[in-house]
Formats: structure tokens, C-alpha cells, sequence
């Protein structure tokens, strides 16, 4: 068995989750500049997100749910998983957004399992607070470890697929290391970049 790992957010979809729904309480420009320090490695990952969901306290959860159903994917997104299945590859996401997001997306774009994050919901509005599989720096490596463990994958059959410095972790556990459309930081660790939003591209490397 061979396994490939996605991130979510700018990698098999078009953006960042977090920035949409701050967009509807009116506070994009401050979540986006948070989120932004974070990918290009300049705050620690745990402060950025709760810093960042904090401030969707308040949201309406059917509006968390609409946002996700409607989210633009990265172009060849579908098409590189499916051709990825083919070569007999695992295909997982590990995120670190929400699973709205991407339990939403497993069925479009066909991978097959997702760990991220879950918004705290109380009387059917977030309340600002968050938890789940992918809320530290180290948590993609951590997880990678996990799932190759269990599967029964090695290194060298393992693919590692994103765009930010919390990516890093999971790169040490990937032979091929790809950097899609990504920050310098984590270009500077990637064996392999994409430059254009294209990811049917990923084929072409393997």
C-alpha cells in the first residue's frame, strides 16, 4: 500500500476555509492577515487558530455549513486523487480547518478519510473555541506517523502534499515532498514544487 497526505486549505481547496467565514461577521482583513503570519511560520499554529476562531464567535452554524458546501476546489483537484487511487494509493487529508470543510469535500473530491479541527457549537452559533486532530505545529507529522503505523506504509511510499509551515511536520515522514503553491518556508523543505493551481501536475511526479 502506498499513502498520500493532502492539506486542505490552499492546496485541494482554492483558499482559506477561516477567511470565508470571517468574511460573513466582517472581519476578514484580521483573520486573513493571522492566518497569513501563520502559513508563512512567523506565529505559533495553536495561537493562531484559537486567535482566529475566537473571532468567529457568534457565526450561525448553518452558515458555517453553507460556506463549506460552496467552497471553490483547486483546479485538478478531483482528477489527481482519482489518478492517485488508480496507482494504488491511500489518499488522506489532514487539515488544519474544519471538518465542515473537509467531511463535506470527502465526497467530491473522493479521498478517503479527513482529520482536522470541529468548531464548538452551542445554541447553534459558534462559540469561539475549537479542538480536534490538527490543532499544533506537529500535529501533521504526529498524525503521519499514526497512519503509516497502522496502514503499514513506509516512507518511501508516502507522498506529502501542501502549502504552509505547519505542513513542515508532515514532510519529514514523506519521501516526496511536494510544495504546492506554497510559502518559502516550506518550499525550502519540499523535494518537489508546483507553481501553478494545477494539481493534476502532482501526477507528473510520481
Amino acid at each position: 500500500m502506498k499513502l498520500c497526505v493532502f492539506d486542505f486549505d490552499s492546496t485541494l481547496m482554492d483558499g482559506e476555509t477561516i477567511d470565508f467565514f470571517a468574511s460573513k461577521l466582517g472581519v476578514e482583513e484580521e483573520v486573513s492577515r493571522i492566518t497569513e503570519l501563520a502559513m508563512q511560520g512567523e506565529l505559533d499554529f495553536f495561537e493562531s487558530l484559537t486567535t482566529r476562531v475566537a473571532l468567529l464567535k457568534g457565526l450561525d452554524a448553518k452558515i458555517v455549513d453553507e460556506v463549506c458546501k460552496n467552497l471553490p476546489y483547486m483546479n485538478g483537484a478531483k482528477e489527481a486523487i482519482i489518478g492517485l487511487k488508480a496507482k494504488g494509493y491511500k489518499v488522506v487529508v489532514f487539515s488544519g480547518g474544519f471538518r465542515n470543510a473537509t467531511g463535506f469535500a470527502k465526497n467530491i473530491l473522493g479521498y478517503d478519510a479527513d482529520f482536522s479541527n470541529v468548531l464548538h457549537v452551542k445554541d447553534a452559533k459558534l462559540t469561539g473555541l475549537v479542538g480536534g486532530d490538527m490543532m499544533f505545529d506537529f500535529s501533521k507529522g504526529d498524525m503521519m506517523q499514526r497512519l503509516q503505523k497502522l496502514l503499514g506504509v513506509s516512507k518511501a511510499d508516502t507522498i506529502a502534499v501542501g502549502d504552509g509551515a505547519n505542513d513542515r511536520s508532515m514532510f519529514t515522514y514523506a519521501d516526496l515532498k511536494v510544495a504546492f503553491c506554497a510559502k518559502d518556508i516550506l518550499k525550502r523543505e519540499a523535494n518537489a514544487i508546483i507553481d501553478v493551481k494545477d494539481m493534476k501536475q502532482l501526477l507528473e511526479l510520481i
